[in-house]
């Protein structure tokens, strides 16, 4: 079977999940090619994990197309298909004009790119799959309707960036997709909720695919770990919470309890993250790493006791730090919002807080910190479950063959 995977932007500093994904299709016989929206990065290549090296995938099939090369493109395209084309891109970008100018730029961003790979491409799909839900699936849903209306489309949808906020088109590509894939049942009833003129005909073409994990990167180690160290590890953004756990840091420091933080990750929200760290007083138990690659991360992780997830809102899913530290054996606290507590078991695995709770936060950690035994049940518990559910190769041989039988 032949697919074409459409992605925001491949590769990137965050690519490990998509890696690991391809991975899984390629081992599961899926002849992949991989369109990547925006511009190709040379200095990202080394970002590609090692699952998805360019022994295993190599670089010539990443495509990209030169918006220049896609406005003067020209092909045999039936008038037909011409006027379809443009009708479709009507209908896109008064959608996205709702939402404002950025949705609505890369709106008609996308569809360009859609224009120029039709017109250029001469490889013949049997799937089109969008691995994103918003400027990904726009552009895959035009590529498809220009090149082979016949052959399959789907979708997947992950979070805030695809699935809870600027649902541009979002309705349409909705109905006219083959498959739905969402990461947790928490999307499921998120798209429910959100369409419910439409979900009774779209609910029995949605799955639930759990973003996977190749177990033997991940060893169970829950032994010789630093009582008093934290980690916590993702994109430094409002909604991720860390200026909770930095209140939640002073509350448990000023009552004498001894701890330290490893804070991992990069954003728009360092410099005030970093200026309130200090206000509270709470510097010298917080050290900002930035960003790091996966190797570095993982390191981190099998000498913290515990890994702190205290997202405020709803924006990440399923993050994979979280899966990740249960492969590990690293015992997890996270806030109890959109599909966490999924991957934690609803609090078999680990210990769920409400968001924005400082209190619940700081007695959450102080608990596992106390407690070995209890980190000991956490993670064994934790280890069991991820194996159960987050096997990369039985999870990506079940999403190829769910994409073979729509062909």
């Amino acid at each position: 079977m032949r697919l074409a995977v459409f992605t925001n932007r491949f590769p990137s500093r965050i690519n490990t999940f998509f890696s690991r994904d391809m991975r899984g299709l390629l081992e599961s016989g899926i002849d992949i090619d991989i369109y990547s929206i925006y511009p190709l990065d040379p200095n990202l290549w080394d970002c590609i994990p090692d699952i998805l090296n360019e022994r295993v995938f190599p670089h010539s099939r990443i495509h990209h197309i030169n918006i220049n090369k896609c406005l003067t493109s020209v092909n045999n395209l039936t008038v037909n298909q011409c006027f379809s084309y443009f009708k479709d891109v009507i209908s896109i970008l008064t959608s996205a004009i709702r939402y404002g100018f950025t949705p609505l730029a890369k709106s008609a961003y996308a569809s360009i790119k859609a224009w120029g790979w039709a017109h250029q491409e001469e490889k013949k799909y049997d799937h089109i799959l969008a691995y994103w839900g918003n400027y990904s699936a726009t552009c895959a849903y035009l590529f498809q309707r220009l090149t082979n209306r016949n052959i399959g489309f789907s979708m997947f949808l992950h979070a805030g960036t695809d699935l809870y906020r600027d649902n541009v088109f979002l309705k349409q590509k909705l109905l006219y997709a083959d498959n739905i894939f969402v990461v947790c049942e928490y999307n499921r009833q998120f798209i429910q909720e959100h369409f419910p003129t439409i979900y009774p005909k779209i609910s029995k073409k949605i799955y639930v695919y759990h973003l996977g994990l190749d177990f033997n990167e991940f060893p169970y180690s829950p032994d010789n770990r630093v009582k008093s160290k934290i980690i916590a590890v993702g994109s430094l953004t409002r909604l991720k919470g860390f200026d909770y756990l930095l209140l939640a840091v002073k509350e448990l420091a000023s009552s004498g309890i001894e701890l330290e933080v490893d804070l991992i990750g990069d954003g728009e929200e360092r410099s005030s993250l970093n200026n309130l760290a200090f206000k509270l007083g709470v510097a010298d138990h917080v050290k900002f790493y930035g960003w790091l690659p996966f190797e570095e991360v993982k390191k981190a992780m099998l000498q913290a006791s515990l890994l702190v997830h205290p997202s405020s809102d709803i924006g990440d899913a399923v993050p994979t730090v979280i899966k990740e530290a249960l492969a590990l054996g690293t015992p997890v606290i996270a806030s109890n919002v959109a599909g966490i507590p999924e991957i934690l078991d609803y609090g078999k695995c680990g210990e769920l807080v409400p968001p924005r709770d400082i209190n619940a936060l700081a007695n959450a950690i102080n608990k596992l910190l106390q407690d070995e035994a209890l980190r000991r049940d956490y993670a064994e518990k934790g280890r069991k479950f991820a194996e159960t559910k987050f096997n990369l190769w039985k999870n990506g041989q079940q999403l190829a063959e769910l994409l073979e039988s729509s062909r």
